[in-house]
């Protein structure tokens, strides 16, 4: 099997200009070791909230790298510079809103202020984008919540393989679905 890659793009002002440290980035790559088993890279970004930029950073991620599953951190509230639903969409094929609607559903378990989150996940190509909270804690919140369809939905797509540590999370697959090589 091919090495999976993963996109990890932290969108924000300020740990992009390096005023402060980038802590969802890091908090997603250790998400990731943590569940995933088999061979996995990640390709990492910081880039500040600019739609175009993000849009460039995402089209980039999926056309170029090859990242079959992209998933960023950050400008998914309601402040004015907060545009990164926007670029999503902008970028997919296809948009799959029931994830923006459980990652809000397990958020709100934790704090009333999850409705004014915007997150969201869409298709471009061989690729799934999700765009997760800016917060290390909301962010295991909702990859939690959201992951155990994601292997399934990147085999829809066609993109690489992904397994995961049933104890740590479990993956769903149909019975019917197959391993690919």
């Amino acid at each position: 099997m091919t090495k999976a890659l993963i996109g990890i793009v932290t969108i924000s002002d300020r740990a992009s200009s390096g005023e402060y440290e980038d802590k969802g980035g890091p908090a997603m790559h250790a998400w990731f070791a943590r569940v995933l088993i088999g061979e996995w890279q990640a390709v990492a970004r910081v880039i500040p909230d600019e739609q175009a930029l993000i849009e460039k950073t995402l089209i980039e991620l999926c056309d170029v790298e090859g990242c079959s599953l992209v998933v960023t951190t950050g400008g998914t509230g309601p402040a004015l510079r907060d545009v990164t639903p926007e670029a999503t969409e902008a970028v997919c094929e296809k948009m799959l809103p029931g994830f923006g609607e459980l990652m809000r559903s397990a958020s709100l378990k934790f704090v009333p202020t999850a409705i004014l989150s915007r997150q969201t996940a869409g298709v471009r190509g061989k690729s799934l984008i999700v765009n997760l909270p800016g917060k290390p804690s909301a962010i295991d919140d909702c990859l939690n919540a959201v992951f155990p369809a994601i292997p399934y939905c990147i085999d829809l797509i066609e993109g690489a393989y992904l397994e995961s540590d049933p104890a740590q999370c479990k993956a769903f697959r149909p019975a019917h679905a197959k391993p690919r090589g």
